[in-house]
């Protein structure tokens, strides 16, 4: 029968793997609904973060579409993630499809499966997950039995390198999106699902703000490169461009309002709060940055009264106030003040987990950690010389950087990480090795400051790759080699690529595809880019403009505190910039003095 738990199959494998209890379900605050909760049009999602359990389960975007859905009460929304390879054996020699960790359903039985990807390292994980389901890969192969495979996060902004295995793609905000999906999925239903699979995507795609590949046709010039991007004429109605999702009142959206707590270890034990979202520092290799303007604010009494519910609904210890530069709230050093005044005596500890270098402060730091906890610094310079984060728009100077550790290795901390991108338009190796010199003159100044030999200075070191709807669009990729010969000049070896592109070669040369013509090629601005057709609401004369500043090493304020720079985001989506101050505080100003008591339990709808 459709929606029953495959419990009874799955339960014996367990005792046969690794961390069993990630595959349990019944997590504090989880849901589990009867499956006819609203009637036969009940609209049932599906809802992966395509890896482990430990790296999905904390991920804030898919908590909040699980809870913004099972909120209404003719839809139900189940999670499911990665399993590790020792069940994906067990569950193929047993029959076992992918399931939820919620009910224990099929994947199959779902009428959605909805999956956010960060990066596109999770396409793997979805092909793998769509196989164990019994879901053909290709979307062309489906019919009204199974799932429509929808995508979004990050990722989904440049839908074409999965376009043959997902039905349909979601870019921008989710919680509108998911909601006007099943809007229009439980309306299909009513009316006796008229027209089948198709008919339904079909609705979906004129809505403006859904991208439906199999309604839109490629053409290619002799080169491989794209010709056109345009809507198939036989689907009257389907738009030339698909629109992001923008949701301008982060305070009418307070999601998570009772966080998941995992039954086993995940990679941030913590209860987090969104404090705002979208940026305009306007780093040029940032995607998120980009595609997630403008700078919406949640207010500080709409952010009090998250952390004040999530703790008491969860018994979290720490408290994460998110976004992509957190420290750049309008009113940080209010909320980090009024949240540690409201703790002060409890073991509730606050952490700002992206950080600036030059918008940190002593200050702020020790209201962050007034309760006694005092973990390492990190701190994202990016680029190794002040000429090639002029090229990036990272506007820290080498001046900037030293003095800020040099505050905090004075003020107590021990340990600072700093973050640094190898092969970046323009560089060098010259620029490379400044990341060497940079972290010696880091560890140097605290040595100075703090009068101890006993500090520390970790350097994570990433390769850049160039992102949909960023000034680098237009970048090449650094080659494999020339990768790893940069980086062997901070360290004896580096082979990080050298498998990938062994398999690649391997793999991919019988398809007569070259992976330098789609890596280490620069792209002229004339050339139609496989996302045109995916409106993020930057003008692409704009990026271009950008792109060409970054090669001339000019810097650009951010639009917050200066003129707009006319990046196309507020007047073609009809938003706006929003940030404080309110002039609000954070009220009750209510020492609360001890642990946060759990006030909820797992829940059964």
């Amino acid at each position: 029968m459709p929606g029953e738990s495959i419990f009874p199959t799955l339960e014996p494998l367990l005792e046969q793997v690794s961390k069993p209890i990630q595959y349990v379900g019944g997590e504090l605050n989880s849901t589990v609904k009867d499956w006819t909760v609203g009637g036969e049009h009940t609209v049932r999602w599906a809802l992966m973060y395509p890896d482990a359990y430990e790296v999905g389960v904390p991920n804030q975007g898919s908590m909040i579409l699980y809870e913004v859905l099972n909120e209404r009460p003719d839809a139900l929304a189940e999670r499911t993630y990665s399993v590790w390879p020792d069940m994906e054996a067990l569950m193929r020699a047993h029959a076992v499809p992918q399931f939820t960790v919620d009910g224990h359903r099929a994947l199959g039985d779902f009428d959605l499966f909805g999956l956010s990807f960060s990066t596109e390292l999770g396409y793997t994980n979805m092909l793998t997950a769509l196989d164990l389901g019994g879901i053909p890969l290709h979307a062309i192969d489906r019919d009204d039995t199974h799932p429509v495979v929808i995508a979004g996060g990050h990722a989904a902004f440049n839908p074409e390198t999965i376009a043959d295995f997902i039905d349909a793609a979601i870019v921008g905000d989710g919680e509108e999106a998911v909601l006007m999906v099943t809007d229009v999925v439980a309306a299909w239903k009513v009316e006796g699902m008229p027209g089948g699979r198709v008919e339904l995507l079909l609705r979906l795609a004129r809505t403006g703000s859904v991208y439906v590949p199999r309604f839109y046709d490629v053409s290619y010039l002799p080169d491989g490169r794209i010709q056109r991007i345009a809507p198939n004429p036989a689907y009257p109605g389907v738009p030339w461009r698909v629109a992001k999702h923008t949701v301008m009142d982060l305070d009418a959206w307070p999601y998570p309002k009772q966080p998941l707590v995992p039954l086993a270890e995940s990679v941030h034990e913590r209860m987090s709060v969104e404090i705002f979202r979208g940026c305009t520092r306007g780093c040029r290799f940032c995607q998120a940055g980009m595609i997630t303007r403008p700078v919406r604010e949640r207010s500080i009494t709409g952010i009090g009264e998250m952390v004040q519910r999530g703790l008491a609904a969860t018994g979290f210890e720490e408290v994460g106030l998110l976004s992509l530069s957190s420290a750049d709230h309008t009113e940080i050093g209010e909320v980090t003040k009024g949240l540690a005044d409201r703790y002060e005596g409890s073991k509730v500890g606050l952490s700002l987990p992206s950080t600036r270098v030059d918008a940190f402060n002593i200050d702020l730091a020790n209201e962050l950690t007034r309760n006694g906890r005092r973990s390492g610094l990190t701190f994202a310079p990016e680029g190794g010389s002040e000429r090639i984060r002029k090229v990036i728009n990272k506007m820290v100077t080498e001046d900037d950087l030293i003095n800020t550790v040099a505050a905090a290795y004075g003020a107590g901390w021990r340990q600072v990480k700093l973050y640094f991108m190898c092969g970046l338009p323009t560089e060098t190796d010259e620029d490379v090795l400044q990341i060497a010199e940079l972290a010696k003159k880091v560890i140097e100044t605290g040595r100075k400051v703090s009068g101890r030999n006993d500090i520390r200075c970790t350097v994570s070191i990433g390769g850049f790759v160039p992102k949909a709807h960023t000034p680098f669009q237009w970048a090449p990729q650094l080659g494999a080699q020339e990768t790893d010969e940069r980086l062997a000049k901070l360290r004896d070896a580096i082979r990080s690529y050298e498998r990938w592109m062994e398999c690649a070669a391997r793999e991919l040369a019988p398809f007569g595809i070259d992976v330098d013509w789609y890596t280490t090629r620069g792209r002229e601005e004339s050339e139609v880019l496989p996302w045109d057709h995916i409106d993020s609401g930057l003008d692409k004369e704009w990026l271009w403009q950008d792109w060409l500043d970054a090669i001339d090493e000019v810097e650009v304020d951010d639009c917050r505190w200066t003129p707009c720079f006319d990046c196309g985001v507020c007047p073609q989506l009809g938003t706006e910039i929003q940030v404080g101050p309110t002039g609000k505080t954070l009220l009750p100003i209510t020492v609360v003095g001890g642990s946060p008591v759990r006030e909820q339990t797992h829940s059964h709808a």
